[in-house]
């Protein structure tokens, strides 16, 4: 459960809720534009950091940095900052998605990619791309990962039900069953697509990295994701309500079923937009909510924003070092989060077990 007590401590819990917001947001506001200026410096060529900011600059229209090479604005402008910009929308995307869903859920070890939400996401992708869907209309690859994303959670929440209330150890095996289904799924569109050019990008895609992005997949992502980000904020009060208990939401005037509801669209929503473009990222929804709620605690006032911001640098953080580790080859930024993601998850399972046995 999400819910905790008042002796609870937190790095920030002597601060009011609004200086509380503002020394988070500023902190990860400095962080992401650091991650953004290392990530645009380094690479097969490096460019000192000053002029990655003066050729930032100059891209926005500035009359600086004219007297720096054309080949660094290409690189800076045309290579590295749209695949940085989209880095920080799908961070945002999928850092605040998973922290909506552990509100939802009351569970803080549920995150897109382990109760299936990712994979779901994923399964509808990848059935849009073997049809040919994808080349009919812009919006195919966004709206079948969000049915494929929605339709997982739906069931896997139907199936976490217990008298009413979702239960944190069958919502975890429910996505573990969900994952392989819909894992099982892809399987068998990948089998059964016989052209072998599709088969080899829904492969690397099914990693999920930034390789390749453009100012055009940021025209994509960036409406969708950013917009059900926002409007996940205005439900705040209704997720710091919805971690009393139902009941307790519920006499408080939250219709906890329609809210629940709108929530969990919102969150495969912005799932699905973040999975059409840079395939099933793992993780970063529950990592960084979880260390961002040891410092801020578990009002979503404050740990909503921190986690969209937060998301943002940690994918941002990840890709860089996707991209830096083996050069001059590069690994999918996917297998760095599973790789921060996946010892977290059991480290998390690990101190739940321990907590339970105190109790």
């Amino acid at each position: 459960m999400l819910a905790q007590s008042p002796t609870d401590k937190f790095l920030l819990a002597a601060l009011p809720v609004g200086r509380r917001l503002a020394a988070i947001s500023g902190a990860l506001a400095l962080a992401l534009l650091a991650a953004l200026i290392i990530s645009a410096a380094n690479g097969p060529v490096h460019i000192p950091y000053g002029d990655v900011a003066a050729l930032t600059l100059r891209g926005l229209g500035m009359r600086i940095g004219e007297g720096l090479p054309d080949s660094y604005m290409a690189i800076v402008n045309q290579v590295r900052l749209p695949r940085i910009l989209v880095g920080m929308v799908i961070g945002a995307a999928l850092a605040s998605g998973g922290a909506t869903i552990q509100g939802v859920f009351r569970n803080p070890l549920a995150d897109p990619s382990i109760i299936g939400v990712t994979v779901g996401g994923s399964l509808g992708a990848v059935i849009a791309i073997s049809t040919g869907l994808v080349g009919k209309a812009l919006w195919a690859l966004p709206l079948a990962a969000f049915v494929g994303a929605m339709s997982t959670a739906l069931a896997v929440y139907v199936l976490s039900l217990s008298n009413g209330q979702p239960q944190p150890v069958t919502l975890l095996l429910a996505g573990i069953a969900m994952n392989a289904l819909m894992g099982a799924g892809i399987s068998a569109v990948l089998l059964f697509t016989n052209r072998f050019i599709e088969v080899q990008a829904m492969l690397s895609w099914l990693i999920g990295g930034l390789r390749g992005m453009g100012w055009a997949q940021l025209a994509a992502v960036a409406p969708p994701a950013l917009a059900t980000v926002t409007v996940m904020m205005i439900f705040t009060r209704e997720i710091n309500l919805l971690l009393l208990g139902d009941e307790t939401a519920q006499s408080l005037g939250v219709n906890v079923a329609r809210t629940r509801l709108a929530l969990l669209g919102l969150a495969c929503l912005a799932t699905g937009a973040a999975v059409s473009i840079a395939g099933p990222i793992g993780f970063i929804g529950l990592v960084v909510p979880h260390i961002l709620r040891l410092i801020v605690g578990p009002d979503y006032r404050v740990l909503l924003p921190a986690s969209a911001l937060g998301g943002a640098a940690f994918l941002v953080l990840a890709d860089t070092a996707a991209r830096l580790l083996l050069q001059p080859a590069e690994l999918q930024v996917g297998i760095i989060t599973a790789l921060v993601g996946a010892p977290f998850f059991l480290f998390l399972l690990v101190r739940n077990r321990r907590m339970m046995r105190t109790l």
